[in-house]
């Protein structure tokens, strides 16, 4: 582990000195490529024999529609937030690293059950090791939606400190996936086309981060102007790109002036969690992001059932999808749909299980007989 912490320390030291221009992309290539490949085997899983694990409390099982992680530096009041949404009890304390474990809690909004996770307070170096670190962002990956806790007092600083962490994690913060295609190949060598004009990446730095990764044929196609990052990302296939919140609390310790400041940020949401000020606001904004679809059930000769609908994530939200969330057998009884609400084309609309679903319809499965 130490060996491994000194070649990233020392490669960060290298990057650092390193100036920025088109003579030192390729050597700053291979080197983020280098550091890529030694984080992953350093947040790899200690193997049994080696001790450590999980930890205790971190196997939280997933539950509910959908999860949101409530990441932040200790006592910024992530506990307090939690306490104040689910009821649930998570130890709370002005003093520095109270939760030592992972603590789950549940709301219902607009019929969604989403679940929360009070995860311990992330400190500098998790990404390295350090502390928890492993563990909590482990957890972190696993959420559909990361809550950023900040204190309004030194937000900036908090939030950088915490992007980086999440960053050397693998997880990609309001951020789309890289527009570019890798396909490995038997021979040919390297091939780079691009659709566009491409600044950032050259043949050679394309071939030294292959290279890097034992990787001597393939064929790489950029549709935008694309990073030695965002190369990497692809060729290491681990990344998680996930929405992110950036809950301010403890708003009402900073004057009216500093607050329109912090307003101009970005996925921001001003808060206090002990005075209960705008929690109805961060709970509008966690369901914007979570991006849900909710579906009502018809039964034959009956009203639908507006109390508990079927939650489809926006992505995944078509006829099937929803047979398959309501049963996985349904789908072989299934003969056809009828679908009132905005998708249809008019009410109700007889279709098929390709069909996708708009927010709030209502849907019938008629099965066959």
């Amino acid at each position: 582990m130490s060996t491994i912490m000194q070649k990233i320390k020392e490669i960060e030291d290298e990057m650092a000195k390193t100036q920025k221009n088109k003579a030192t992309s390729h050597h700053l290539g291979l080197l983020k490529a280098k550091l890529a490949k030694l984080r992953r085997d350093l947040l790899a899983p200690p193997t049994k024999g080696a001790g450590g694990g999980a930890g205790e409390g971190f196997d939280v099982t997933k539950s509910g529609d959908s999860r949101v992680g409530l990441v932040g530096f200790p006592s910024v009041g992530k506990s307090t937030l939690l306490n104040k949404l689910t009821g649930t009890f998570s130890e709370v304390a002005s003093y520095e690293f109270t939760t030592l474990t992972c603590i789950p809690g549940v709301i219902t909004y607009r019929g969604a059950k989403i679940q929360l996770l009070d995860l311990p307070g992330i400190i500098e170096g998790a990404k390295d090791g350090k502390g928890r670190g492993r563990q909590v962002i482990s957890t972190a990956r696993t959420c559909n939606c990361i809550l950023i806790v900040l204190d309004a007092i030194k937000p900036i600083t908090h939030k950088r400190l915490i992007e980086k962490e999440l960053e050397g994690f693998g997880i990609r913060l309001n951020k789309e996936p890289p527009n570019l295609t890798f396909r490995k190949k038997e021979k040919g060598g390297i091939n780079l086309t691009s659709t566009v004009t491409v600044t950032h990446l050259d043949l050679d730095t394309v071939k030294a981060i292959c290279g890097e990764y034992r990787m001597h044929n393939a064929d790489i196609t950029l549709r935008y102007d694309a990073t030695a990052d965002d190369l990497i990302d692809v060729i290491e296939g681990s990344r998680i790109y996930m929405p992110c919140i950036y809950a301010v609390n403890k708003i009402d310790q900073i004057t009216l002036e500093e607050l329109e400041i912090l307003d101009k940020l970005p996925h921001y949401c001003p808060i206090s969690a002990h005075l209960e000020w705008n929690l109805d606001g961060l709970l509008d904004k966690i369901w914007e992001y979570l991006d849900l679809t909710r579906i009502y059930t018809k039964p034959k000769a009956m009203n639908p059932d507006y109390d508990d609908p079927v939650i489809l994530s926006s992505k995944k939200r078509t006829v099937e999808d929803f047979c398959v969330r309501i049963h996985k057998d349904m789908l072989k009884q299934f003969k056809y749909a009828l679908v009132w609400g905005s998708s249809a084309k008019h009410k109700p609309q007889r279709v098929g299980k390709e069909h996708e679903l708009e927010d709030e319809d209502v849907v019938q499965i008629v099965k066959k007989i």
